[in-house]
């Protein structure tokens, strides 16, 4: 509760570092942040591409691959954007860290607040790819609010941890380079989880992105409600308390040494 209203009282101060963090990611560049959307735009036709015509991937329960494709991947560049960035928000902003009178703890959320504006149009184009097939809103997509909440949880948590680890071990970006790469393929943006045979459902009950990617296609296109597994909702808040703890903790025990190795 304290950091959330840390948050709250330095919600001004906050706006204006996402912003500034915003703008400095695209400084320079001749399209500026039109790349925010470039990039994607491009990985997604790729993918559609070489599933749809390379692997004759065209549907998956009746869905559309490119849906089926955007469900995962939108939600999957939000997380590995804001985990990543996150993850090097202390050594990002060295010039903060020795300021005394600065909330260093707060920087996490600079990251993942960028990561929110960066991704925006990606998601805007999501929403009229599904209203371009046919698949309309309903009440059941106010879940998304649910799981942009879950997200945010599980990325501050983690984003906290990783933070304060690296100033002392840079090769933690390395690590989390490697970990975002293993969890795109071992997350169901691509395949369907139904083709897992029954030994390894286990695994992918334990993947908190698998959770999120597979509530917002629930939600979205089979007309599911988040609760209907509720054993699965609480692993994954129980998770997310532990990392949340766990970064805290030891954001708060290394956060005096922060100066003295930057």
């Amino acid at each position: 509760m304290n950091f959330l209203k840390q948050i709250y009282f330095n919600r001004r101060m906050l706006w204006n570092l996402i912003r500034s963090d915003f703008k400095n990611r695209y400084l320079g560049n001749h399209f500026g942040i039109i790349w925010a959307f470039i990039q994607p735009l491009v990985m997604v036709l790729v993918y559609w591409f070489v599933f749809t015509h390379g692997l004759k991937a065209i549907q998956i329960h009746s869905v559309p691959f490119l849906i089926w494709l955007l469900t995962g991947l939108v939600p999957w560049f939000f997380m590995s954007d804001a985990i990543s960035s996150s993850s090097r928000a202390v050594v990002d902003q060295a010039f903060l860290v020795k300021k005394i009178v600065f909330e260093v703890k707060l920087l996490p959320v600079v990251k993942i607040g960028s990561a929110i504006l960066v991704n925006i149009g990606f998601w805007l184009f999501f929403v009229l790819c599904l209203l371009a097939y046919g698949f309309y809103p309903n009440w059941l997509w106010l879940q998304l609010i649910y799981y942009f909440v879950c997200m945010l949880c599980f990325m501050m948590g983690f984003g906290l941890l990783l933070a304060a680890l690296t100033p002392f071990m840079l090769d933690v970006a390395q690590f989390v380079s490697i970990f975002l790469q293993i969890m795109f393929w071992v997350t169901p943006i691509f395949w369907n989880q139904d083709l897992l045979a029954d030994g390894y459902i286990w695994l992918y009950k334990l993947n908190p992105f698998a959770y999120i990617i597979g509530g917002i296609r629930d939600a979205l296109l089979f007309h599911k409600v988040f609760w209907s597994d509720y054993g699965l909702a609480l692993y994954f808040w129980a998770l997310v308390l532990v990392l949340f703890w766990c970064g805290n903790r030891v954001f708060t025990k290394l956060r005096p040494h922060f100066a003295d190795v930057l």
